[in-house]
């Protein structure tokens, strides 16, 4: 039984940009699309609408192959230790994601995906993505195809945003990816874009790649085009 890899970055933004593009070098070397998770507003008064070279880019990559998913709407905004659609009411999250889908779009960087900041959902924000036109949800066990109904489970391995970066986690990592991808289930695999600046994540989300692909897993990503919720990449 063949399983399926997917590979996604987050905090993307022109101070990141660099590192990314590294990374993705070495994704498209081993034939791996990357998901590339993209938020309007950030931390330090960030704006993707205000960032084109950050925007010219994810369109280059998105063109090359990679996916582009919702990562929120304005994580600054939220209040300290808590992901921004964690405890939404369905109002809420329908004004935000409405918000930022407008941005996405005005960027050219429009998606029917969405994960949220820290891969955590609200059942609020969960009822608020389709009507709001999202059609694929990837959460922090499963990744959720809202237009048929149907969730392929599978828990994500992440370093940074809200998951550990010392050396015992990143082998954990690396260990937990190799099982999975051996038993033929999900390998999803996240890594914020400043922790690429470190040799040790950066090197174990790469060995984690790896492994995967030893055991055959096949490379994917989150998009949803009207075909299965994960596309084969």
């Amino acid at each position: 039984m063949t399983g399926q890899l997917i590979v996604s970055v987050s905090g993307i933004r022109v101070e990141t940009t660099e590192l990314v593009a590294g990374f993705a070098s070495e994704m498209d070397s081993r034939g791996v699309s990357l998901s590339l998770l993209v938020a309007p507003r950030l931390k330090d008064k960030y704006r993707l609408a205000k960032d084109e070279p950050t925007q010219q880019w994810l369109r280059e990559r998105q063109e090359h192959g990679d996916a582009i998913v919702l990562h929120g709407y304005d994580q600054a905004a939220t209040k300290k230790r808590r992901a921004e659609f964690a405890a939404l009411r369905e109002h809420e999250a329908t004004l935000r994601l409405t918000a930022a889908d407008r941005v996405m779009e005005q960027t050219g960087l429009r998606t029917r995906a969405f994960a949220p900041p820290r891969w955590i959902a609200s059942p609020g924000a969960v009822s608020a993505l389709v009507p709001t036109g999202f059609r694929l949800l990837a959460g922090l066990t499963a990744v959720h195809d809202l237009g048929r109904g149907t969730v392929e489970r599978g828990r994500v391995f992440g370093i940074g945003e809200g998951f550990r970066a010392e050396p015992w986690w990143c082998r954990a990592l690396v260990l937990g990816a190799g099982r999975t991808a051996r038993r033929g289930a999900l390998v999803r695999l996240a890594i914020s874009a400043r922790q690429l600046a470190s040799p040790g994540p950066r090197q174990a989300v790469l060995d984690a790649v790896d492994l995967a692909l030893h055991h055959e897993a096949r490379p994917a990503a989150y998009r949803w085009e009207g075909g299965p919720g994960i596309r084969v990449a």
